[in-house]
């Protein structure tokens, strides 16, 4: 299994019924973000994965937004949007596999009527989980090449 690495992890994030929380460390196991609201609700989108460039690209428009506002689980500062279903990333002793493109969100309208517009294909990827594992800020991300 070769690896290529691909960059690392800035932020994390797990949301609760009272809002989101900022950490330096998450759990996950093959249901998803260990004690996030959304955990083994859809197993294909059960992590959110987004990059500097989206937030980059909203402020490009004049859109200020905080962190975690896109709803990610893993903010990154590296691009994955073009990375096709079945691409595997590795962080720390985790294994994530791409399951899909992440879909417009009607609630980015509540920060800004264009943002779902400007990020039609720039919010995120969603992944699953392979194997269980803990992941932390600053982790190293490797694309996994077969």
């Amino acid at each position: 299994m070769l690896l290529d690495q691909v960059g690392k992890v800035q932020e994390l994030f797990y949301s609760t019924d009272s809002g989101r929380v900022n950490t330096t460390e998450l759990v996950f196991d093959e249901k998803g973000v260990v004690n996030d609201k959304y955990y083994n609700k859809n197993i294909q989108r059960s992590v959110l994965i987004t990059s500097y460039d989206s937030y980059k690209l909203a402020k490009y428009h004049g859109i200020d937004a905080p962190y975690s506002t896109l709803g990610e689980n893993i903010l990154i500062d590296y691009n994955p949007y073009h990375l096709k279903p079945g691409a595997r990333l590795s962080i720390g002793d985790l294994l994530l596999e791409i399951s899909q493109n992440c879909t417009l969100c009607k609630s980015l309208a509540k920060i800004d009527a264009k943002l779902p517009k400007i990020l039609k294909d720039d919010r995120g990827i969603f992944a699953k989980v392979v194997n269980s594992g803990t992941i932390h800020k600053n982790d190293t991300i490797y694309l996994l090449k077969s």
